[in-house]
């Protein structure tokens, strides 16, 4: 008898392993780095805020307000290693028959492109101390304005909501519907929630949903960023989401960058979390103020901790990653992911033009 109980058990456990689901992981395959100084067409290469990947080139956005500008190249990527990065050209945005880049402040943060027309999406920053209100919108593969989408009312300057400086529109990512895309924002609206900190707080970043078709915000949601785990060694410490990759339909990989000054090259932190949305996340597109609704944020799960292979990065630097994008299938057939550092062209002491290479498992 209690053969055949433990027979049945056992049994029974092999047909629960079998059907959970595996969840999904990331490893670490390489690390590239772009040299200092590198020209392309009176360009240096630097500030790579965003990436994307389509049509076999990878194009990366340059956070440049003065000479706002993507850049197209091939990665050459053979036995899970990069080989090589070649920058094809240079595409300015400056010439177009409307006012809109005369009119806008362009602090670009994000770049996807549309397979079928090869027209060029960004999402801009704005500058908030100068009442210039962020931005989504259109460009042809020459950099010609073709149009912008509409804004809630909360993300324009000067009313309740008080946007933060620097901390708006910083991460989009093609809907995999293709109808439509998300923007994600940095950090919270004064009027949501507090920025992180050492002490937990309710920090939630609102991911909007855009419809191509009618150009407007249809949906949005919730995502609550983490605390910083130091203690203050200096006078910065900042927590804010910079990426946000949609892998399947309303689950995401969503990269959180922490930076406190006076840890040196310890001083950047990259998390990326495994979030997901449900019938129960709360659609808060209507809601002006986080702070006075009852909301669901999205689900999250740390899945990646750079912190874990600071020991395979240069000199052990986790650099500032801004820019994430599914890359080409790798040599067993995973999907790989490749992600890129903006160095601020240096001005904030030596950084690294960094591109990683990771594995998605399944």
């Amino acid at each position: 008898m209690i053969k055949n109980i433990s027979y049945i058990l056992l049994i029974a456990f092999v047909f629960y392993s079998c059907n959970q689901k595996k969840e999904i992981a990331l490893v670490f395959l390489d690390e590239y780095i772009v040299k200092d100084s590198l020209a392309i067409e009176n360009s240096f290469v630097g500030g790579l805020s965003g990436i994307d990947y389509a049509n076999d080139f990878f194009y990366f956005v340059v956070d440049d307000s003065e000479k706002p500008r993507f850049l197209k190249a091939e990665i050459d990527i053979k036995q899970d290693k990069i080989n090589s990065i070649k920058f094809k050209n240079v595409v300015y945005l400056n010439y177009t028959t409307t006012s809109f880049y005369n009119e806008n402040i362009l602090d670009l943060e994000s770049i996807f492109i549309d397979k079928e027309t090869e027209e060029v999406n960004f999402v801009s920053e704005g500058s908030i101390l100068k009442g210039k209100m962020p931005s989504v919108f259109t460009t042809d593969s020459l950099g010609n304005f073709v149009c912008s989408y509409e804004l809630p009312n909360y993300f324009i300057p000067n009313t309740i909501s008080k946007l933060k400086h620097n901390g708006v529109f910083e991460g989009s990512s093609k809907g995999v519907n293709e109808k439509g895309f998300w923007v994600a924002m940095e950090s919270p609206l004064i009027v949501d929630g507090d920025e992180p900190s050492f002490k937990k707080t309710s920090s939630p970043v609102r991911i909007t949903y855009f419809d191509k078709k009618s150009k407007k915000a249809i949906k949005q949601f919730a995502y609550q960023l983490e605390h910083i785990t130091k203690p203050p060694n200096g006078k910065i410490n900042l927590n804010g989401l910079t990426c946000i990759l949609e892998y399947k339909a309303n689950h995401f990989f969503i990269i959180e960058r922490t930076y406190q000054s006076g840890y040196g090259n310890y001083g950047n932190g990259i998390k990326i979390f495994d979030a997901h949305m449900d019938e129960t996340t709360t659609n808060i597109l209507e809601v002006e103020s986080l702070k006075e609704k009852d909301f669901t944020s999205l689900q999250k799960r740390l899945i990646f901790d750079f912190e874990d292979v600071r020991d395979k990065l240069t000199k052990g630097i986790v650099d500032n990653i801004e820019g994430v994008t599914f890359g080409p299938k790798l040599s067993n057939g995973n999907q790989s992911l490749i992600l890129v550092s903006d160095d601020n062209f240096q001005l904030y002491g030596k950084q690294l033009n960094q591109i990683i290479l990771l594995e998605i498992e399944k």
